[in-house]
């Protein structure tokens, strides 16, 4: 069974969620450094993973709304590219649309404080991006057993 590790890297703030079935993401932690300083989340990132030795990492990959890769795109970009030279571990970027804001709407019906929201939203949206993830590979599965000797088509 793959376990796997799913990002949500903002510009201060790196948001882990982890799946050890390949089933259900959960929330691990909240990366918090200096504006743009991507190699101190990098660092801490690969900590985590030396630590979890995950199979797959799947990054948030913040597309623009129309689906061009704009600034934010191109730093996740670099960062997924350095992590799996780094980590020896597959990368994969995973368009994040709406994520934080779905994990917003969980964190309002829940009720909690805006302190306590600001605190989890970074964990709640990589847990948004690792489930959607795994929910597609579940479903790709699915439609694989159904075809004749695993064949598409």
């Amino acid at each position: 069974m793959t376990r796997y590790i799913g990002l949500d890297l903002g510009s201060v703030t790196c948001g882990v969620s982890e799946s050890e079935t390949g089933f259900i993401a959960g929330t691990v932690t909240t990366i918090r450094f200096k504006k743009d300083d991507y190699d101190t989340a990098l660092d801490r990132v690969l900590e985590l993973v030396a630590e979890r030795k995950p199979g797959c990492i799947v990054l948030g990959y913040p597309l623009l709304l129309n689906g061009d890769a704009g600034e934010r795109a191109q730093i996740c970009e670099e960062f997924a590219e350095v992590l799996q030279v780094e980590s020896g571990i597959e990368v994969v970027l995973w368009d994040e649309r709406f994520t934080t804001r779905e994990a917003e709407t969980i964190l309002l019906e829940a009720d909690l404080s805006r302190r306590k929201r600001k605190k989890k939203i970074d964990q709640l949206a990589a847990v948004q991006i690792l489930q959607t993830y795994l929910d597609s590979q579940a479903a790709r599965r699915e439609v694989n057993e159904k075809q004749p000797d695993g064949h598409n088509g």
